[in-house]
């Protein structure tokens, strides 16, 4: 049974506490929201931390001074409080739980490579659009396609213009796009429910917990295990005795 703490309690921390109540792998021992973690919280095997920018600093010193894994869905703060590393923890920061998501930014990365071949100048661009209650903006998401939009296109991540709305209760709605005069291209991913978000957290968990060494991961390097092999296409099939390679017929067959 691996065992969890809940460093927030809002609409994401709800979400993953249900989810993980109906596990028979998982077991939830705390939560704590806006009134901050107490010194005397059970110990646990891996944290999960989905409450603000400002409160990652401190659950960080929490973590290396109990010893507790911690997994990082919150976004806004900055990296460089995790600076020299990760010490003897495992931590994996994710601005965005949904494998999905992750798979949006490998093709995005891909979009970029395709748009330096265009003919005419392409405009590359990032939209975000989430809920009204949502404070960062950029979200982390926005940035983390906009890198690898502009990685795969040979830019510089300030060259791809981003946008950003917040509206009524959108749980996420993320676009890459490359356009030219002569064509539009354009990536979507819509989160439905927060449940995707949350599923993708107790997958972060399990995945960090089972890490043979501490370190500082992030859920691209989770994706590498699952989207592995996705993005290179079907394996070349042999040709038939005296058939050039590609040639759709058998030896010996009448053209």
């Amino acid at each position: 049974m691996l065992t969890l703490g809940l460093l927030g309690t809002g609409r994401l921390g709800t979400a993953i506490r249900a989810l993980a109540d109906a596990t028979d792998d998982l077991e939830v021992r705390w939560g704590f929201g806006r009134e901050g973690l107490t010194a005397d919280a059970p110990r646990v095997d891996v944290a999960i931390d989905v409450s603000t920018a400002t409160a990652v600093p401190a659950h960080l010193r929490w973590a290396r001074a109990t010893g507790t894994d911690l997994v990082i869905g919150t976004t806004g703060w900055d990296p460089a409080v995790l600076c020299p590393g990760a010490g003897d923890l495992r931590v994996l920061t994710a601005p965005n739980f949904s494998l999905g998501v992750a798979l949006l930014s490998r093709l995005a990365q891909a979009l970029g490579g395709y748009a330096t071949h265009s003919p005419t100048p392409v405009d590359l661009a990032v939209t975000d659009t989430h809920h009204r209650h949502k404070v960062d903006a950029p979200s982390g998401t926005a940035i983390a396609l906009r890198q690898e939009l502009a990685r795969g296109a040979g830019r510089a991540p300030e060259d791809v213009q981003v946008t950003s709305l917040r509206l009524g209760e959108v749980v996420g709605d993320h676009e890459v796009i490359a356009s030219s005069a002569l064509e539009t291209l354009t990536l979507r991913h819509t989160a439905h429910s927060r449940d995707l978000f949350a599923a993708g957290a107790l997958t972060a968990a399990r995945w960090l917990a089972d890490r043979p060494e501490p370190g500082l991961y992030t859920l691209d390097d989770l994706a590498a295990d699952h989207l592995r092999g996705l993005l290179a296409g079907p394996t070349p099939t042999s040709s038939p005795a005296g058939a050039p390679a590609g040639d759709p017929t058998p030896a010996g067959a009448p053209a």
